[in-house]
């Protein structure tokens, strides 16, 4: 069993101001990969400091050397496939090749707004499913081929060129957030990784066994959706974004190392930690959170799975 560890260190912090270090430290610590999130701003943290996922990703490359970096996630609230591709192309070059691409249909906070226009609605859950079924497959081929013309019902692309491609090949990883049933088979098709945070149903009344069965379900549901396309889904990585399930794994190093066992038990092959903010709902003791970057990974690895 191999089971790695990854954070997401909220794009909060001024880059000269505590910004680079943390993310340096990330690598110091030994994490597989660093993640930010990409929105244009997000839940209790609108009001405050909240920069962009890639103009600090591609800060963070130019201050790291090893360590993985990527978004977890985008959407299409407020990208284009078009441009995007532009920018990941560009991204994955100035890491040298170290860029995970998150990516999801997106929900319906702040991002789903502000791009519309003055009493306008945000798109339905039908309606981003939508976007996303044509958004995932052109940012594939813009990210694939030189040359991609496109015309569809959301999205177009005219004789779009993107030489010379991504460092990585045929293109940089897609880590696809998703559990109904079109988002799976989006995941199954084009996912190299697949992404889920649990039932959010369950994060305030429900339980952790409770919560472990609902995410059996979705590997179940993932696992039929690669079936349906000849797909192995051990061929198709597994991330848990922790933080919205009810657990509580940043309580202790025991706690995280039974978290994680459960979870990969499951077939989870990366579990995702937020890095401590005090005084927000990712609060946490920053001396555990580092034991278990240091530490927990070996355990898990070396001396088995705890159940």
């Amino acid at each position: 069993m191999n089971l790695r560890l990854s954070t997401v260190i909220l794009p909060v912090r001024r880059w000269h101001e505590g910004g680079r270090e943390r993310w340096q430290r990330a690598e110091e610590l030994g994490f597989h990969t660093a993640y930010t999130y990409d929105h244009l701003s997000w839940r209790s943290f609108r009001d405050g400091p909240w920069f962009g996922a890639v103009p600090t990703l591609t800060a963070a490359a130019a201050a790291t050397e090893r360590i993985r970096l990527g978004t977890l996630v985008t959407s299409p609230n407020f990208r284009h496939p078009v441009t995007l591709a532009k920018e990941l192309i560009t991204l994955d070059d100035v890491s040298n090749g170290r860029i995970t691409l998150g990516i999801g249909a997106g929900g319906n906070g702040f991002d789903a707004t502000a791009l519309r226009a003055s009493g306008e609605e945000p798109w339905t859950p039908r309606e981003r499913a939508d976007h996303f079924g044509e958004f995932l497959p052109l940012l594939d081929r813009l990210l694939t081929e030189d040359v991609v013309s496109y015309d569809g019902t959301h999205y177009s692309a005219t004789e779009v060129r993107n030489i010379p491609g991504c460092v990585q090949r045929p293109r940089l990883p897609f880590a696809v957030a998703a559990t109904g049933p079109r988002g799976l088979r989006l995941a199954a098709r084009h996912g190299q990784a697949w992404v889920t945070t649990g039932d959010p149903k369950l994060f305030e009344t429900g339980t952790p066994e409770q919560s472990l069965q609902a995410i059996r379900g979705q590997v179940e549901k993932l696992t039929a959706a690669c079936d349906e396309i000849g797909r192995d889904v051990a061929d198709v990585d597994k991330i848990l974004l922790t933080g919205f399930t009810p657990d509580r794994p940043l309580d202790s190093f025991d706690a995280f190392v039974d978290f994680a066992g459960h979870h990969a038990d499951l077939g989870f092959d990366e579990i995702v930690l937020h890095w401590p903010l005090p005084g927000t709902c990712f609060a946490a003791d920053e001396k555990i959170f580092e034991r278990i970057a240091l530490e927990a990974s070996g355990q898990l690895n070396t001396d088995g799975i705890k159940s």
